[in-house]
């Protein structure tokens, strides 16, 4: 399996693709006015202590005050942790790094727990632990990362070296380039340090990269081919930056300057705006069904026209096993995280769940977001979590219908019609008038002169007055209004 990033830079926005066989897998967007804050580092100042939810509003120069619980700050687990009013009081200072970017009303998430990561690992000064990622199976390189770990420290002489969790990108890499990975996070932890001692409250102590670094670092694998940037100037920044820190990929790096937009060669504007769709179409006819809610996401699978060649729970099975796939990617392509439910087609075969169940984890574990699949409940709905640390791609690039308020849904004209006939009758037990102006959209004017026609005429007669109508062009099929004459 090949892959490639391409970066598409503007003054306004970066915008990162990952492609894996000529196939979109992620997008990420970083606008320039609304940067993520992910990892960042700040000073800020304790507003408000809540004994009853463990937890504390920090100001962190933010328009909210973001949100840390008391087991984010204790050095205790579990039922251990300390009340929060024995942690922290109010006004107090408190050096604080963001885990959760501020989504819709909630503000951002915060740990005391700080980490930097670099290529291959990921420094907690605070923490004398090695960890290794999980993703990372043969148990002899984990006991060779593990001893080069040791060794780099040893070298290093350094009396407080703090711990260190080896990343998935770690796997194979030489030992100098752990070691020049271990020196660079010690020395942006004494700027940190220095920092925080001189700063105010509230105050940004530490930014993390800009998207088209960060990139580099946290997508890069051997997999990747080519890293493709259509700006001069953001390649420059990037080679050294590679340079510094990862030189082993100097030779995939690559300026595009085509006169064709970069996100054009594999359709990737064409996939970005079906990513924003309820409906994705699986090849077999059959398709999925995705809602984003504030709660979870839920995706229901339909065999919509595939009927199959032999019987109904041969043509489920392979729905299914398609809709385990095309599952997987568009939690990646769309940055869906929290809560997520699967309705797939019911099977009666238990060796065909499992079998399932087995294809979307093993499609998730190239998922760069942790992800747990919790089971089938007892309705046979796949339970699972991914983590969400950004906005997803639908809250990035869209808002809100101001005609429907984000329900997806409106009224009829039917519906609105007879909204304006009880509001007729409101008005003229209450107002004395001449004649009644109805302005409203074009439907529903159309319906009023044609289907409820007759219905106007009772309604005149029984208010004794005539009753106008006036089309408004900008309204939307809800809006009306009705005007005294």
């Amino acid at each position: 399996m090949t892959e490639e990033i391409l970066i598409n830079v503007t003054p306004m926005e970066t915008r990162v693709a990952l492609v894996e066989n000529g196939v979109l897998q992620e997008v990420h967007i970083e606008r320039t006015l609304k940067r993520g804050i992910v990892g960042n580092i700040y000073k800020g100042k304790v507003v408000r202590v809540l004994p009853g939810m463990q937890a504390a509003f920090v100001d962190i120069g933010l328009d909210r005050a973001a949100f840390i619980h008391a087991a984010e700050i204790s050095e205790r687990e579990g039922q251990a942790v300390e009340p929060i009013s024995a942690l922290v009081h109010e006004g107090q200072a408190l050096v604080v790094q963001v885990t959760k970017d501020p989504i819709g009303t909630k503000g951002a998430r915060l740990t005391t727990q700080l980490s930097l990561p670099s290529r291959y690992l990921v420094y907690m000064p605070r923490t004398p632990h090695v960890g290794i990622s999980l993703k990372i199976e043969d148990e002899a390189e984990r006991e060779r990362l593990r001893q080069i770990v040791a060794a780099c420290v040893e070298a290093e002489g350094v009396e407080e070296p703090g711990g260190f969790i080896l990343r998935t990108a770690a796997e194979g890499a030489r030992e100098e380039d752990i070691l020049a990975d271990i020196r660079y996070v010690r020395r942006l932890w004494q700027q940190i340090d220095q920092q925080k001692k001189v700063a105010g409250a509230p105050s940004l102590i530490y930014e993390d990269l800009t998207l088209a670094v960060r990139t580099l670092r946290d997508l890069v694998n051997p997999r990747v081919e080519k890293i493709r940037i259509d700006s001069r100037e953001t390649f420059q920044k990037i080679e050294q930056f590679v340079q510094e820190l990862m030189p082993g990929i100097e030779d995939r790096l690559e300026h595009y300057p085509g006169e064709r937009p970069i996100f054009d060669l594999y359709g990737i504007e064409d996939e970005i705006q079906r990513a924003l769709e309820r409906k994705v179409l699986l090849k077999s006819g059959g398709h999925l069904v995705i809602d984003q809610t504030e709660a979870m996401t839920t995706i229901d699978v339909n065999t919509g026209a595939f009927v199959g060649h032999r019987n109904l729970e041969e043509t489920i099975f392979k729905t299914n096993l398609e809709a385990a796939s095309a599952i997987a990617r568009q939690l990646r392509l769309r940055n869906l995280g929290g809560i997520i439910i699967i309705d797939f087609i019911d099977m009666q075969d238990e060796e065909h769940q499992r079998q399932v169940l087995r294809a979307l984890e093993k499609q998730l574990e190239r998922d760069h977001a942790k992800t747990n699949i919790i089971g089938i409940t007892e309705l046979g709905l796949v339970q699972m979590t991914r983590k969400r640390t950004r906005e997803s791609l639908e809250q990035v690039l869209t808002e809100a219908c101001p005609c429907c308020a984000g329900r997806g849904i409106q009224k009829t004209a039917e519906s609105v019609c007879y909204e304006i006939f009880r509001e007729i009758l409101r008005e003229a037990r209450a107002w004395q008038a001449n004649a009644y102006m109805v302005l409203a959209s074009q439907s529903v004017i159309d319906r009023l002169l044609d289907e409820e026609s007759g219905n106007v005429a009772d309604l005149e007669l029984f208010i004794e007055r005539p009753i106008k109508f006036q089309v408004e062009a900008l309204y939307s099929q809800e809006q009306y209004d009705v005007v005294l004459l």
